[in-house]
């Protein structure tokens, strides 16, 4: 496997990844094309995240959306393309973000959506423990 920075050039191929992201998850937020582009610029161009896009080959097969907060990192998104799930892609992926891009000593943090099962199990069984649980009310 190997990796590179996205570029802004890269901007249409994050946001359908990101869309494939949100359906996965389930997002109660729909957003089109346009919106998902413009966000994703917006957070690379604008807010300060790095995104990494990690290769099979020439295929683009997962991506990772992160942005540098004191005393670590906290991952915002992070996509392995469905046809390549449980094949270690994504345990490999990581690997690579912590030894390669990551400082060694960094802090990683996340969110996982409580309905996330598959995604909640994944990040346990790289050794991630839960450190606070947010709580929300939709007001309706």
């Amino acid at each position: 496997m190997r990796y590179r920075l996205a570029t802004l050039d890269d901007i249409p191929l994050l946001a359908q990844m990101n869309d494939q992201l949100r359906q996965d998850e389930q997002s109660r937020y729909q957003l089109d094309m346009p919106q998902l582009e413009e966000r994703m610029r917006r957070l690379i161009q604008d807010e300060g995240y790095t995104a990494v896009l990690f290769m099979e080959e020439a295929n683009i097969i997962a991506y990772a959306l992160y942005y540098a907060v004191e005393g670590g990192i906290h991952l915002r998104q992070f996509f392995v393309s469905r046809s390549y799930r449980r094949q270690g892609v994504g345990r490999q992926a990581i690997d690579l973000l912590r030894r390669e891009i990551w400082p060694r000593d960094a802090r990683i943090t996340l969110e996982v959506l409580t309905h996330n099962e598959r995604a909640y199990q994944f990040w346990k069984a790289l050794g991630f423990t839960e450190y606070a649980i947010t709580l929300e009310l939709v007001n309706t």
